[in-house]
């Protein structure tokens, strides 16, 4: 198998909002849409985002209703000081402040306007 690209999908409430919210903080560029839906990709590669409305009819009966609760988006950057401090400057607001755990990586935590959680991740430096 020869995966070309990744995409993870996420049903939300307002499309709109979380699309605007990648596209605003972290520099995604709308692919496509439709009603109820729209593809994101970053310039820099990576993962591409799919927003789909709930209740949704193209998705499966028994997936229309369900959203991306429990879903952790995780972005991988350098220098993850200057990211949240960008980001608090741009009034958005941290719901896990930074930390560093004892292996070395260091995180922090956000939410898009439907709560889907958004982790920054610095990997610390391999000896």
């Amino acid at each position: 198998m020869q995966i070309t690209k990744t995409t993870a999908s996420l049903t939300v409430e307002d499309v709109s909002a979380s699309a605007a919210f990648l596209q605003q903080h972290f520099g995604y560029a709308e692919e496509m849409s439709a009603d109820g839906f729209v593809s994101l990709e970053h310039p820099g590669g990576g993962v591409n985002v799919v927003y789909l409305r709930r209740g949704l009819e193209v998705l499966p009966e028994e997936q229309r209703h369900r959203t991306a609760d429990g879903v952790i988006l995780a972005f991988v950057v350098q220098d993850i000081a200057a990211e949240e401090r960008r980001l608090r400057e741009e009034g958005v607001t941290i719901t896990l402040p930074l930390r560093e755990e004892p292996w070395g990586e260091k995180l922090f935590q956000i939410a898009d306007p439907n709560g889907v959680v958004i982790e920054l991740v610095e990997w610390a430096e391999q000896q």
